[in-house]
Parts: structure tokens; sequence; C-alpha cells
């Protein structure tokens, strides 16, 4: 089924990533173990770094949190820097095995991605009809933007790297967890306001039903986004559902 929405009424297209854009197998297969194999590694090399620092301390801010709603993190005793690095980097994997969103984890990955694509050993993955897709809605003046929990840099190295080409020229925005929730309808109001467009004029695409229910109650149009390899969606959800980008004809 195509769905053809109203040249005129649809100013922005705003995606998701995961399942939507690129298939989930290369988020999880190889791009959270990439981060995950590669964290000890990298905080013993970039400790020192200003931003680094930043997030680690945000990352402690979480431990605290998490501690106080008894979740059980690992501890993160203190001792030698080495002692430091274990302790952060269980953490980082603890959460990582519990798939939370937590902003400065997302750092942390999209910093060490950055030298995974910039070495040659990552390259960014999107579905085949992707690529004609944006050029096609770029040919129709839409303006399209990318809301993922993934963080803005990870996001720009994946379109900056991927097999199709760089395909940042194509893209207007970005959007990460600084924005806001994704399940929050807060967060697309946001992001309209910063493109510049009424929530109305707007259409989101993503896998996650309760993303979409978040975006439809801000006023967008919300598609559920179908793609092989994803995870059944919920019994009962109202969101009409696509396959590939071709049918979408905003």
């Amino acid at each position: 089924m195509t769905l053809a929405l109203e040249h005129t009424a649809v100013r922005a297209i705003l995606l998701d990533i995961e399942g939507t854009t690129t298939p989930l197998d290369f988020v999880y297969r190889v791009l959270f173990p990439y981060a995950r194999g590669r964290a000890k590694d990298f905080l013993a090399r970039h400790s020192s770094s200003e931003e680094v620092r930043a997030a680690l301390e945000a990352l402690r801010g979480e431990h605290a949190a998490d501690r106080h709603a008894n979740l059980n993190p690992p501890p993160l005793p203190g001792g030698s820097a080495e002692a430091e690095v274990d302790s952060l980097v269980a953490y980082i994997h603890w959460l990582m095995d519990h798939d939370r969103k937590a902003t400065p984890l997302k750092l942390l990955q999209g910093k060490i991605w950055e030298e995974g694509y910039r070495v040659g050993e990552l390259r960014g993955q999107v579905f085949a009809d992707v690529p004609p897709a944006l050029e096609r809605w770029r040919r129709q003046g839409k303006r399209v933007a990318i809301f993922s929990s993934g963080s803005v840099l990870a996001q720009q190295l994946l379109f900056g790297h991927a097999t199709a080409g760089d395909l940042t020229r194509l893209i207007h925005a970005y959007f990460d967890t600084t924005t806001g929730a994704k399940t929050d309808p807060e967060s697309y109001r946001r992001i309209a306001a910063a493109l510049g467009r009424r929530t109305a004029e707007m259409v989101f695409l993503s896998d996650a039903t309760a993303e979409l229910d978040a975006a439809r109650t801000a006023g967008l149009k919300a598609y559920l986004s179908l793609r092989p390899g994803n995870r059944p969606p919920p019994a009962g959800h109202t969101h009409p559902v696509i396959r590939t980008f071709d049918e979408v004809l905003a």
C-alpha cells in the first residue's frame, strides 16, 4: 500500500534510525559490540579529555540514580586509575545490557565509533530504498531530519560513512536525547520549532509504537516502519504500516 501524502501539507520528514533507515542487525551486531569491546581501551587513552571527563561524571550521576532506585548496578569503587576505568567499563556494559538510552553512554559510544569510521573498520548501513527517498524528498523541498537515541555525532557518522556514500548532504538536522525522550510529545514539539515547521506539517517514521504515540500526540503524522528483522509490533496498535520508503509519497 502506498501512503500518498498531500504534497503541500507535509513540509518535514523526521526519521528514526534503528529499524527505520538502518537494519537492527547493524546496530546490535556491529555497532554495539564494537563499542563494547573497545570501551576500556578508549577510556584508558582519552580519560583526560574534557568531553570524556564530562561524560564520565554524568555516568556517575546515572549510577547514583540507579543505586537509589535499587537497580543494583555494578559498583564504582575508588582506587587506582586502572581500577576506576575497569569499574566504569563494567557499568557501561551493564547499561548496554539493559539497552539504556543514557545520554553520556551514547556520547561515549559515538566517540568510539568515530575512531572506527575514521580508520575504515566501520561503514554505515542503510536500507536500499533510503538514499533515493532522501533524494526525492530533497527535490520536493522537504526538510529531512533524524531523531535517534544515538548521539548526534553517531548519527552524522553513520550517514556520512554509509556504504551508499555520504548522505549527510540530504539531511537537514539531527536530534538526540538532549532534545528530550523519544516517548515525550514535547520532544517533537521542540523539533518542529527547531525546523521552523508546525507539527501538523511533519511526518515521523519509526519502528517503535511508543515513539509514534508520542509524535502523534504532538500533532505529527506517524507511520510504523516494519522492516526485515524488526520486532513484531504490539497487538492493537493503530499506526499505518510501511515496509519501504517507496511507499511514502510525501
